[in-house]
């Protein structure tokens, strides 16, 4: 099963993807798995921490819907979660984020051998033009 963020297509070019491990506690890997999740207000932010300056991505205002069957007290489904990725791999991203005016947004979410995987791509803002450029070719496309 792959979920898809069918609104950062619309809305950024996407280019380099990258595909990345995510942090989850208890009852939201039985949420993900099940596709109760939303990822359209979603992105990646890059923070360094204070030891040995090293740096982590963390994706922002990615909605886990809580799992019904799980105790939910306390429990925070826009909470910020950690990426799993080398440092070398995040420097190179930094690079490339710094270099270009690039963000980083989250694309996808999957199941690869047992684990949750997170697809994330560096994108570049559409402009408004341009989003309604989109809109006008896939309506042509419907009408044919």
């Amino acid at each position: 099963m792959k979920i898809v963020n069918e609104k950062a297509k619309f809305n950024y070019e996407l280019g380099e993807r990258v595909e990345t491990g995510i942090v989850l506690i208890g009852a939201e890997v039985k949420s993900v798995k099940l596709g109760q999740i939303d990822m359209s207000n979603a992105h990646v932010r890059v923070q360094s921490s204070g030891h040995r300056a090293q740096s982590e991505l963390w994706v922002v205002g990615l909605h886990i819907y809580p799992y019904k069957h799980a105790d939910v007290t306390g429990y925070d489904p826009k909470r910020s979660r950690k990426l799993l990725l080398h440092q070398r791999e995040i420097l190179t991203l930094q690079n490339k984020m710094k270099s270009g005016g690039l963000m980083l947004v989250p694309t996808a979410m999957y199941i690869k051998e047992g684990k949750i995987k997170l697809e994330i791509a560096l994108a570049r803002g559409k402009r408004k033009y341009e989003k309604r450029e989109a809109i006008k070719k896939r309506d042509l496309d419907r009408e044919m």
